[in-house]
């Protein structure tokens, strides 16, 4: 029995379906590669999900490679599961080269979905409505019947609003289904505009209707599941009804990537099922992993992390408000609604004009000894006020917050004087390469150091320049890396003499050889001064923290 922490106790145990390689793939600009849906199963299956869509084996070759490949993978708990359309009208099952397909695959479970809408049965598949039926319950059979197949589930697509349109016919379709072996009935809000009273309203008739049960302890016969999309902004709603009202199964993807407006997101459904309806889902241990799955998927597909997803995303536990701050660090239920590491998320505390001085105690309080010196927490905090009415922003420059103390604190070393930079762009011919030309002119510890370098662009040519001019003084700045640039336009109306703010990550090399990661901003009306600002702090923050042996 799992405690629910709203008051109540519910150990029943819901299925999760992953579908992010199938479905998921189907959002727009999204792809996964062979190799990336292989890796991705097996994060899964670490975590307890019970059952992984891998793809229809007729669609393209990689999907045909994925069920041969997969097979080959010592998977502790998913079952793979191998999804197409109902046969074709007019057919025999066992002559329809999608049927024949899914059996080939030999994945111990099979997914059909199928018309549950008269609309679409009249209109899109233009079969008499009978004959849907027949192909409905002839194709769960054929797949049921099959020596490698032991579960059979019927996605009924647009069953809600096929049940809103015609109910009776929607259940037929269900029947049928039923008739054939399925062993899930997957009800599907396919265009995702559905709301989570219609949605228990719908599944609780179904339920009685058909006499199934609610629960994976010996069931007598079929069971439900939900599968849903977001189009309305409701698909986490809409899951958590179904299953308060009897289904046993969840079908979604990781991130809530797919179709439109995507699928349900399993990550907080995963994470309110254990942690706020007390229903066991996943092993037991799964919900610390959330976080790193989340991450896991987003590098896969090539997309920015959304910064506010809930329980995983960057901002879920992150407190930038100078009152919250202050009563987080006294209690921090009083503005957090779980523990972030109980998904493997961390508390972020930002600074900004918005801030306290809690803020600056809890960011870098510890570190300079400054905890509770509200002198210097003051003195950084109007600082920080007054750069951010100038178009900086400091919540994604956590390298140049420090150098700011490091300044109020009177401790900011020079490690050398500016004589000046110039870069030179030549463009000859429409047609032939940009050159790019960066010279850098330094005072280093006494010495002038004059170089040039070559590059992509002013921005990279004088990064290039300033390591040439420290290396020799400073060897470390060899291992300093540029790994994300980003700018942005802070008084548009000033149109092409509009400041810009720019911000870096950079990436280092320690002396343990761990991998360091910091970022800086600076900002001017000219985008390579304010490229300049960041990247010189970058290199003057590296040397305050190597040689002052503080660590990142």
């Amino acid at each position: 029995m799992v405690e629910n922490p709203n008051g109540h106790t519910d150990g029943r145990r819901i299925e999760m379906y992953d579908t992010t390689l199938r479905d998921g793939t189907q959002g727009a600009e999204i792809a996964l590669t062979l190799a990336d849906k292989l890796k991705l199963t097996i994060a899964l299956d670490e975590l307890g999900f019970d059952y992984i869509e891998g793809g229809y084996p007729l669609s393209n070759p990689k999907d045909a490679a994925y069920f041969d490949k997969v097979r080959d993978l010592d998977l502790k708990h998913a079952r793979v599961t191998a999804f197409g359309m109902t046969r074709r009208k007019g057919i025999e099952a066992k002559d329809d080269p999608g049927m024949q397909a899914l059996v080939a695959s030999h994945a111990p479970v099979i997914t059909i979905v199928g018309k549950t809408w008269d609309l679409h049965v009249d209109e899109v598949l233009r079969v008499e409505r009978d004959e849907n039926l027949a192909m409905i319950r002839d194709s769960v059979a054929f797949c049921h019947q099959a020596d490698t197949t032991d579960e059979v589930f019927y996605d009924a697509e647009h069953f809600f609003d096929g049940y809103r349109a015609n109910p009776d016919y929607a259940l037929d379709t269900l029947r049928a289904a039923v008739e054939g072996g399925a062993t899930r009935l997957v009800l599907c809000d396919t265009n995702g505009g559905s709301l989570p009273e219609f949605i228990s309203h719908a599944v609780t008739n179904v339920r009685e209707t058909l006499g199934l049960g609610d629960t994976l302890d010996n069931p007598t016969g079929p069971l439900l599941a939900i599968h849903v999309h977001n189009d309305g902004a409701l698909a986490v709603a809409n899951s958590l009804a179904a299953i308060e009202t009897g289904c046993v199964q969840v079908q979604g993807t990781i991130n809530g990537i797919g179709e439109r407006c995507g699928n349900v997101d399993l990550i907080p459904i995963a994470a309110n099922l254990r942690l706020k309806l007390g229903y066991d889902c996943l092993r037991d241990d799964a919900l610390k992993g959330l976080h790193h799955l989340a991450m896991l998927v987003y590098e896969m597909v090539g997309m920015t992390p959304v910064a506010g997803q809930p329980y995983v995303g960057a901002n879920a536990f992150t407190h930038k408000g100078g009152m919250h701050v202050h009563a987080v660090q006294r209690i921090a239920h009083s503005y957090e609604h779980i523990e972030p590491d109980a998904v493997g998320n961390q508390r972020r505390v930002l600074v900004s004009e918005l801030a306290g001085a809690s803020n600056i105690a809890a960011q870098v309080g510890a570190k300079f000894g400054i905890a509770d010196d509200r002198d210097v927490q003051r003195k950084v905090l109007e600082k920080i006020q007054d750069l951010e009415h100038q178009g900086y922003q400091f919540e994604a420059a956590d390298a140049s917050l420090e150098l700011m103390v490091y300044e109020a604190l009177g401790k900011r070393p020079a490690f050398w004087e500016l004589g000046h930079y110039r870069c030179v762009i030549l463009k000859r011919q429409r047609d032939e390469e940009t050159s790019t030309e960066g010279t850098v002119k330094l005072n280093v510890d006494g010495t002038t150091e004059y170089r040039v370098a070559e590059g992509d662009g002013p921005v990279n040519a004088l990064y290039q320049a300033l390591i040439k001019c420290l290396a020799d003084h400073y060897p470390e700045v060899r291992t300093i890396h540029l790994s994300d640039y980003k700018v942005r336009v802070v008084n548009p109306t000033a149109e092409t003499a509009a400041r810009v703010r720019v911000v870096i990550e950079f990436r280092y090399t320690a002396e343990d050889g761990s991998t360091r990661v910091f970022s800086t901003v600076g900002v001017d009306e000219n985008i390579v001064e304010a490229s300049w600002e960041a990247i010189s702090d970058a290199f003057q923050y590296l040397l305050i923290e190597t040689r002052a042996g503080i660590t990142v």
